[in-house]
């Protein structure tokens, strides 16, 4: 792998010393940061721009995080899987593909709900907000249902005969698949409860509006808002790979584990960051649905692709991490249905996510130890 913008030029020099070293490393730690600011400073613009137009639209709070917010944050990664296995499939492209389809789910469900967790209990400490979590708790265990569902058929999936005759097995599950999420869709805006409060000021119009008096035409500003939000989290995204990858290569990361464990962290980096900017401002539900609306998208879309178009041959890295994700998910509705969900439950997915992350790595170094 190549290294990308400045790290390229440098990496052509043939200076074999360590301090040049040392200076790839702190310009990409650089760049990562300027572009960790681009996403976060992106995903603020889109949490106020999204909240305004479900406010516009009538939309209760769990419909636009579930639904709205969590569309428009999981597509950068939702991309990955399908350019990897469209154009680079020949190399490494069915690998990388596979990963990132697995790894999003997984991470998702435990180092991003934990994450949720921990900014809860820091808010709590700090005084920000009330102890506990107050999320509505029909909304997110209408997610979590549907996405236990969609993610073990997708695990099943895996056991299908790979024969070239009895290949409309896996069209046939890849179908159902993507029927699952209009169907979830359609439950989300059939049960639809309250519109949320009305939340701070239209950016835009906030910054406009000394030069310009837009009076009730907000929609007409709502909408460019969340469009540049959204495509400055999906550049942000981006670019936050190619800084990751370089990375990864000056370590030797394999394929499968940089698609199955680093491409996650620059792509779920929306997800988390809307999260804890809305459980920051007390609005649980539209954080929590955020991240459990993107695991239904996430369990449907870029996994029936995987399905229809690739083997879909998991090794076991990538089932194990599957099957985490789906047990976390189980757990989290368990203590939903019995109200006893509380962020240190969340915080514990990190404890989750590190220690499969851990095995996972470990379980490979083993491999080429032997091989």
């Amino acid at each position: 792998m190549q290294a990308t913008g400045i790290t390229f030029w440098y990496s052509r020099r043939k200076t074999g010393r360590c301090e040049h070293l040392i200076l790839e490393i702190v310009i990409l730690l650089g760049s990562l940061l300027l572009t960790l600011l681009l996403i976060v400073g992106s995903s603020e613009l889109f949490t106020n721009g999204i909240e305004w137009l479900g406010q516009r639209l009538h939309l209760s709070e769990g419909v636009v995080g579930s639904v709205l917010a969590a569309v428009g944050t999981a597509l950068p990664e939702t991309l990955i899987p399908v350019v990897a296995l469209v154009f680079f499939g020949k190399e490494h492209g069915a690998e990388v593909g596979m990963g990132a389809i697995a790894g999003a789910p997984f991470m998702l469900s435990s180092l991003t709900l934990g994450l949720c967790g921990l900014t809860c209990i820091l808010c709590t400490r700090s005084g920000r907000r009330e102890a506990g979590l107050r999320v509505k708790r029909a909304v997110i265990k209408r997610d979590l249902k549907f996405f236990i569902v969609a993610y073990a058929l997708a695990l099943a999936a895996s056991f299908l005969p790979s024969a070239a005759d009895l290949k409309y097995l896996r069209y046939i599950m890849a179908f159902g698949l993507l029927f699952i999420y209009p169907y979830y869709l359609y439950v989300s805006f059939r049960h639809e409860g309250e519109v949320g409060e009305e939340p701070e000021q239209l950016y835009i119009s906030r910054a406009l509006q000394p030069v310009f008096d837009f009076g009730s035409l907000k929609l007409r500003l709502i909408v460019p808002q969340v469009l540049l939000g959204l495509a400055g989290i999906t550049g942000g995204a981006y670019f936050f790979i190619h800084y990751i990858q370089d990375l990864a290569h000056y370590m030797n990361v394999p394929p499968l584990l940089l698609s199955l464990i680093v491409s996650p962290i620059a792509t779920e980096a929306p997800e988390k960051i809307n999260s804890i900017i809305w459980l920051r401002a007390k609005k649980d539900t539209l954080a929590i649905g955020n991240v459990t609306g993107a695991l239904v998208f996430q369990s449907c879309f870029p996994v029936a692709f995987g399905v229809a178009f690739t083997a879909w041959t998991l090794d076991l890295g990538t089932f194990v991490s599957g099957v985490v994700a789906v047990i976390s998910a189980v757990v989290y509705y368990s203590l939903l249905k019995f109200d006893r969900l509380r962020p240190q439950h969340l915080l514990c997915g990190m404890f989750v996510y590190l220690g499969t992350i851990g095995a996972i790595i470990g379980f490979e170094l083993y491999k080429k130890s032997i091989f």
